[in-house]
């Protein structure tokens, strides 16, 4: 899936990129990043864009879904002393 299909797919939901990733407790600029390259959205995003466009296509509600799943929140990202990201 690339970038314009996840947005195109969480539209359905009536999701922006920034509802999105509050949806699944990641930080919006870890997605909106995903536009700037070349490579597939990662298949975890892919995955859940399609389920919640198939979902709001059938009528199902998601949100009680992610309710009950009680994410945490994404950590950020820090680099160690070798300028490496973890």
């Amino acid at each position: 899936m690339d970038y314009e299909e996840l947005v195109r797919n969480i539209g359905k939901a009536g999701l922006t990129i920034k509802k999105f990733a509050e949806l699944i407790k990641a930080n919006p600029n870890s997605i909106t990043n995903l536009s700037n390259e070349e490579k597939k959205v990662p298949k975890n995003l892919a995955i859940i864009a399609m389920l919640l466009g198939e979902l709001v296509d059938n009528g199902i509600d998601y949100k009680p879904l992610f309710d009950k799943l009680q994410l945490e929140p994404q950590k950020a990202r820090v680099e160690n002393k070798f300028g490496n990201k973890e």
